[in-house]
């Protein structure tokens, strides 16, 4: 009964096809970091997943995003891939807990996230500023990560 609640209170979400795509094959490339890929895999299965388009309003790849913790905290960060992640910069990685709690979200939607101590959090997303499209950050055919949903 306790899962059931904490399904029915997550907010819905929204991912573009483009970042859907990409963050499947990273969640699935991911296997040593096998919380975080679940984590991501679960939220990409909630996701409603539209043809990239006019979504400057959700929170998605390369979005700088400021939000409202439970603990009064007002932080402005931008989402990126593991690999672009710069805590000094204010670049959280997706696969942390909040930057997958982030994810598909716009302003005014919360989210809980379990901190690394276990700790539940809460936040709400107070903006949701200009992302560049999902494709100027895109490693191309030579990320081996690529073959990984396309069969190839």
């Amino acid at each position: 009964m306790h899962n059931r609640t904490d399904i029915r209170l997550k907010p819905a979400i929204t991912i573009n096809a483009g970042d859907y795509k990409r963050l499947a094959e990273l969640a699935l490339a991911a296997a040593r970091l096998a919380v975080q890929s679940e984590a991501l895999l679960l939220k990409l299965d909630r996701g409603h997943v539209v043809v990239d388009s006019d979504l400057e309003n959700i929170v998605r790849m390369g979005s700088i995003v400021r939000y409202k913790t439970d603990t009064g905290d007002t932080r402005t960060i931008t989402l990126v891939f593991p690999r672009d992640a710069d805590i000094s910069a204010g670049k959280v990685s997706v696969l942390t807990p909040i930057g997958t709690a982030l994810l598909g979200l716009s302003a005014g939607q919360s989210a809980t996230w379990t901190d690394h101590n276990s700790r539940k959090h809460e936040l709400i997303v107070l903006s949701v500023g200009q992302a560049p499209p999902a494709s100027s950050t895109h490693r191309g055919s030579d990320d081996p990560r690529h073959a990984i949903l396309s069969g190839a």
